[in-house]
């Protein structure tokens, strides 16, 4: 979606001060008038319209850009005002929008050139801030990031009476969080009430309740804290039976959820296998404190004001995001408008923040942590003394892939130190590298997740399209499905880059909606995905539409996102009639899918011209490092010989243990907000 910022601003004084560098050198006074140029941006085309003046650069306007304008609107605010101050094109890009920085900049030199301005006077401007004097500040808690979990921890340790100040080396506050897809798992028995069981989730109840705990395949010798956990869900499940003795799965036995239940998906989701041989799986405790508490969080971020849109009781919009393996998952707010209710919260409670500074050095005095160094994006240094500690929110260290590959111990050759990543840019593991250097104990370094659905030009999540975990149908360049669309996401990673290029396609026909007998009945181009019109991602280039199979097929034929399969009309009916006879039998005999939903009315939505099917090529991306700083289950961050650090805390994706080898789709966004706000809490006291 275009995106216009009009940016002409006039800066008398800074032009006289730009007319006079260079010695006499000065533009032509004979320049005048508007002026374009177009540059590539992360997102697409950035456009930029000089206004000149006598040779000056009086304005700027962004006439296109399609940049994310959460992560980009400080570059696209400051950028333009630049140029024109400083009569330059050579400047600083904005911290964690570098892309946009440099489109923006880019696009003004082509129009600059364009116009005739002697470009070796714009570069001989260039500008480049330096830093300034010292800052110190003094507070009771400082938080280094400022995603979801730095602002619930800043906002939690205000919440119990502390002075804090929060750092975030973005120039945005929102980290990870602000890309996230709004999925929170929480156990909620009260929606579950609501729901009725299907015959697949009774299937897979069945299964965990013949599991032997002496079977060598679940490890539990290995880790034995973890057997007790599965007799209990047995337990629980014979429980929840015997209470509905009669009703029928699929008819009017309800759905059905529990702390052991999500305990032993963490477990069975995270635990792998590492390329040396050895297992790693999650911290039962840390699991155990996250299924018991995540609801909890969820509700106290209701009441900061975050909309949370499906609390307790409202068991119909309780879905399976991408891996998550059960319907648990609560659709929460996401963006920019999750990160501007969480920093009002803050601010509210007297928070401090510092954008674009970045958490560098924990200050240690007798054993204690006792305050932290950090750097502006000027250079500047800035020293936070604090009375009760230091809390870690930094983030992983997906968008180091060169860090990702130094520890990986999973992936193999299916990673290089090039591997895109969905992450913002400036989640780099300076947190966890903080941590090491006071004697933190870290964990599962070695694995790191891949998100299979992402974009195969960018890494990101955007520009495609999908439902419910339970209804996605994955092909590959000829039409087949070759994987459990229900899978973990490492499998399902795994699966997808034994494919041509590593590329997949997701098949989308829209989602079930109550009074269409369960089957999707078309997507409409004026649908929206991930905050874009389906129909602007069709024009873009990046998926496949088509109001028929045949007219689908035909659109395939020009490559999308870098992506060209081999489809046929024949072998895409084939395909989801085959998919569909097993979602009526509720069974894959294929891949085993758990969870089958889905079908597609191949009829109706070929006799509605107002609706169509759509396929998005997709690709895994670096997503979600496993490994970080120890905790224990009151966030307080352990040394090597097992004994908490006094006065640090850490929360979110710095910190290791709590999702094994692999983490489970929606548990992230329960994670930040749980021990975050465990976190902040603690650190006030």
């Amino acid at each position: 979606m275009k995106q216009f910022l009009k940016g002409s601003l006039a800066f008398a004084t800074a032009i006289s001060m730009a007319a006079c560098t260079q010695g006499s050198k000065k533009q032509s006074e004979k320049i005048s008038g508007d002026f374009t140029g177009t540059s590539a941006g992360m997102q697409g085309d950035v456009s930029v319209t000089l206004h000149i003046d006598k040779g000056q650069i009086t304005g700027v306007d962004l006439t296109e850009c399609h940049e994310t304008e959460s992560v980009a609107s400080v570059a696209m605010e400051r950028i333009p005002s630049e140029i024109v101050e400083h009569q330059t094109t050579d400047l600083d890009v904005v911290t964690g929008a570098t892309f946009a920085s440099r489109a923006i900049m880019s696009a003004a030199s082509k129009a600059a050139e364009s116009a005739g301005l002697d470009m070796e006077i714009l570069k001989g401007n260039a500008y480049h801030k330096t830093a300034g004097k010292d800052e110190t500040y003094d507070t009771d808690v400082a938080v280094v990031g400022g995603g979801g979990a730095g602002l619930s921890a800043a906002i939690s340790a205000a919440q119990n009476g502390a002075k804090v100040i929060l750092v975030e080396k973005s120039s945005f506050l929102g980290g990870d969080t602000m890309m996230a897809g709004g999925a929170f798992n929480a156990v909620d028995t009260q929606a579950q009430a609501e729901r009725i069981l299907t015959v697949a989730q009774k299937h897979t109840l069945d299964d965990y309740l013949s599991q032997n705990p002496e079977d060598e395949s679940l490890h539990l010798n290995e880790f034995p804290e973890w057997k007790e956990v599965l007799m209990n869900l047995q337990a629980d499940i014979q429980s929840f039976y015997s209470t509905n003795e009669g009703k029928v799965e699929g008819v009017d036995l309800p759905g059905y959820d529990s702390i052991y239940l999500h305990m032993w998906q963490i477990y069975i989701g995270g635990l792998r296998q590492l390329n040396d041989g050895t297992w790693i799986c999650s911290n039962k405790d840390l699991a155990q404190k996250l299924a018991e508490t995540a609801l909890e969080a969820y509700d106290w971020t209701g009441d900061l004001g975050i909309d949370t849109a499906s609390h307790s009781g409202a068991g119909d919009k309780l879905y399976t995001v991408l891996g998550a393996m059960w319907p648990r998952t609560h659709q929460y707010q996401n963006g920019k408008p999750l990160i501007d209710a969480l920093k009002k919260a803050a601010e509210d409670l007297g928070v401090t923040i510092y954008t674009e500074t970045a958490g560098t050095k924990l200050i240690e005095k007798d054993n204690h942590i006792v305050g932290l160094e950090a750097t502006k994006a000027d250079g500047t240094l800035v020293h936070i003394n604090t009375s009760k500690g230091v809390i870690l929110a930094s983030g992983g260290y997906c968008a180091n892939p060169a860090m990702v590959k130094q520890y990986d111990q999973y992936w193999g050759d299916d990673l290089t130190d090039h591997t895109l990543t969905t992450n913002v840019g400036t989640v780099t593991g300076d947190g966890i590298v903080m941590a090491q250097d006071v004697g933190a104990q870290t964990t599962g370094l070695g694995v790191a997740q891949l998100m299979p659905s992402s974009s195969p030009s960018k890494g990101t999540m955007t520009d495609g399209v999908w439902g419910d975990a339970s209804e996605q149908i994955w092909i590959d360049g000829e039409g087949n499905r070759f994987v459990d669309e229900y899978a973990e996401r490492d499998v399902l990673a795994k699966s997808s880059l034994k494919l041509d290029d590593g590329i997949f396609y997701i098949f989308y026909a829209g989602q079930v909606k109550d009074g269409e007998n369960g089957m999707c009945q078309g997507a409409s181009l004026d649908d929206m995905a991930m905050g874009k019109k389906i129909k602007d991602l069709v024009d873009h280039g990046d998926i496949w539409y088509g109001s028929t199979l045949k007219e689908l097929a035909e659109a395939t034929k020009t490559p999308a996102a870098g992506a060209s399969p081999n489809f046929t009309e024949e072998k895409l009916r084939e395909m989801i009639e085959k998919y569909n006879s097993y979602v009526a039998s509720q069974n894959d005999p294929e891949f085993g899918k758990e969870v089958l939903a889905g079908a597609i009315d191949i009829d109706a939505i070929e006799n509605n011209p107002d609706v169509g099917f759509i396929i998005s090529p997709r690709k895994a991306s670096l997503h979600h490092t496993m490994g970080g700083v120890v905790i224990n289950t009151e966030a307080e961050v352990i040394n090597a010989e097992g004994q908490k650090i006094e006065g640090l805390w850490a929360a979110g994706e710095v910190t290791g243990g709590v999702h094994g080898g692999n983490r489970l789709g929606g548990n992230a966004i329960a994670d930040i907000f749980t021990f975050g706000r465990i976190a902040g809490e603690n650190a006030a006291k």
